[in-house]
C-alpha cells in the first residue's frame, strides 16, 4: 500500500473525527441551515456539476458500460433538482439526536432514559450513482455524523462536484467542511485503508455491485450496514386484479431497470396463469424487456427465452426478467426463500388472507402488497432519502435513513442511590 495513500487517509480520518465531535453538539437549526444552503449551492453550481458528469459519462461510454449502468451514472437538470429537493426534505425532518426513545423510573427512584445519539464517523463506499454522495452526506449530517465518501472511478468527477456544493452549505452555516469528505483518489488502496480504520470509522456502508459488497464484507474490520444484492420478486396471485397486476409488474421492472428495487423475478400462480400472464408478457416485451421463463411461461409466448438455473439467482439491473409459474403462495414463498436476497418482495392479490400470509412468512427487509417494488426507497418512505437498503438484520434493516444512522445511550439520573 502506498505510504501517500496511508497518510492521506489518516489525515482525512483525523479531520472527520474532530468534525464528528462538533456535530454531536450542533443544534438542529445549524444542521438544517447547512442542508438548505447545500441545496441552493447544488442548483447554483448545476453547470459545473453537469459538466463534471459529462466527463464521467464520456469515460463510461468509452468503457462500454451497459445502458442501465449509464442511467445510474447520468445526471440531468431534473435529477439535480430532485437531489436538491431531497436535501430540503431531510432538513425538514425531525432531528433524531437527543430524542428520548424510552423513559422509566425504577422502584429505587433511578430515572432511566434511552436517548438517540450520533454514531460518529460513517464511511460510504459506492459505485456509479453520484446522487449517493448527496444523500449520504445529508443524512449523516442530519444525524450528527461526519462522513467519508469513496465513490467509484466512473463517478469520480460528478461526486467531487456534488461534495463541493455540500461543503459550501457546511461553510455557510459555520460548520466544519471536513464533516463531509471525499477520498480524492481512485487508488483502490484507499478502500483497503478505509476497511482497516477501526477507531476512526464507526461503520461503513457499501453500496454497489456484488463484487464490491463481497470484497468489503470479506476484508472489513469495521462494522457494516450492507445489502448484498437486490434480487426482488413480484408474485402475481390467482386472486390478482389483471389490470392492477399489469401496471404494477411493468412499473416494478421497467421504470428504472438499474436500481436495486427493480423486480428481477416474476412469479405467477398456476391457478390463473393462462389468464394473468399473457398480457403481462405483452407489456414487458413491448416495453423492450427480455423475458426468460420456465416451460410453462414459454408455452404461452414464443418470444420468451428459456431460463437457465442461474437466472433465478441473478440481479440483472437491466431490461431482463425471469418468470416462473408456481403452485400458489406457499410455492412462491419457497422460491423467494431459496433464491431471494432479502431485499424487497411484492404480492399482487385481492385476497386479504393470502396477502397476510405472504407478509408474515416472507422474511425480507421490505414486503409489499399491491405496490411496485420500485417504492423500496427511503425518499418514498418519507425518510427524505436513504444511504442504502440494508438486508442485514442487526441495527439497521431496510432503508437506512437518519434514525438508522444514530445509536443510543442510557442516561441515568439518581438522588444518591447506592446499590446494596
Amino acid at each position: 500500500m502506498s505510504g501517500d495513500v496511508t497518510r492521506m487517509m489518516d489525515e482525512i480520518g483525523a479531520a472527520a473525527r474532530a468534525a464528528a465531535a462538533i456535530l454531536a453538539e450542533t443544534p438542529a437549526g445549524a444542521k438544517n441551515a447547512a442542508l438548505k444552503a447545500a441545496a441552493r449551492a447544488l442548483l447554483a453550481d448545476k453547470d459545473a456539476i453537469l459538466a463534471a458528469n459529462a466527463r464521467d459519462m464520456d469515460v463510461a461510454c468509452a468503457q462500454g458500460l451497459s445502458a442501465a449502468m449509464l442511467d445510474r451514472l447520468a445526471l440531468t437538470e431534473d435529477r439535480l433538482k430532485a437531489i436538491a429537493k431531497g436535501l430540503d426534505e431531510i432538513a425538514a425532518l425531525a432531528d433524531p439526536v437527543g430524542t428520548v426513545i424510552a423513559d422509566w423510573t425504577r422502584p429505587n427512584g433511578l430515572r432511566i432514559q434511552r436517548v438517540r445519539v450520533p454514531i460518529g464517523v460513517i464511511g460510504v463506499i459506492f459505485e456509479s450513482r453520484p446522487n449517493v454522495a448527496a444523500d449520504a452526506g445529508a443524512l449523516c449530517l442530519k444525524a450528527g455524523n461526519a462522513c467519508i465518501l469513496r465513490g467509484g472511478l466512473e463517478s469520480f468527477h460528478s461526486t467531487g462536484a456534488i461534495v463541493a456544493a455540500l461543503r459550501k452549505g457546511l461553510k455557510s452555516a459555520g460548520l466544519p467542511e471536513t464533516a463531509i469528505q471525499m477520498v480524492p483518489t481512485t487508488d483502490r488502496a484507499a478502500v483497503g485503508q478505509m476497511l482497516a480504520m477501526t477507531g476512526i470509522i464507526d461503520v461503513i456502508v457499501p453500496r454497489g455491485g456484488k463484487s464490491l459488497i463481497e470484497r468489503v464484507s470479506a476484508e472489513s474490520r469495521v462494522p457494516l450496514f450492507k445489502h448484498l444484492e437486490g434480487i426482488c420478486h413480484t408474485y402475481v396471485d390467482g386472486a390478482a386484479d389483471t389490470e392492477k397486476a399489469r401496471a404494477v409488474v411493468l412499473n416494478a421492472k421497467m421504470r428504472r431497470t438499474g436500481i436495486c428495487g427493480a423486480t428481477e423475478t416474476l412469479l405467477v400462480d398456476r391457478a390463473k396463469y393462462r389468464d394473468l400472464l399473457p398480457p403481462i408478457l405483452d407489456d414487458l416485451i413491448e416495453a423492450g424487456c427480455e423475458v426468460r421463463g420456465d416451460a410453462d411461461v414459454r408455452a404461452l409466448d414464443p418470444r420468451v427465452k428459456p431460463a437457465a438455473p442461474q437466472d433465478w439467482d441473478t440481479e440483472y439491473l437491466d431490461a431482463i426478467i425471469s418468470a416462473r409459474v408456481v403452485d400458489g403462495v406457499d410455492d412462491a414463498i419457497r422460491h423467494i426463500r431459496q433464491h431471494g436476497s432479502g431485499h424487497t418482495e411484492a404480492i399482487i392479490t385481492e385476497n386479504a388472507d393470502v396477502a397476510e400470509r405472504f407478509l408474515n412468512r416472507v422474511d425480507s427487509a421490505i414486503v409489499m402488497v399491491n405496490a411496485s417494488t420500485q417504492f423500496a426507497d427511503g425518499g418514498e418512505f418519507g425518510m427524505g432519502a436513504e444511504i442504502g437498503i440494508s438486508t442485514d438484520k442487526l441495527h439497521a434493516r431496510g432503508p437506512v435513513g437518519v434514525e438508522q444512522l444514530t445509536s443510543f445511550k442510557y442516561v441515568v439520573r439518581g438522588s444518591g442511590q447506592c446499590r446494596p
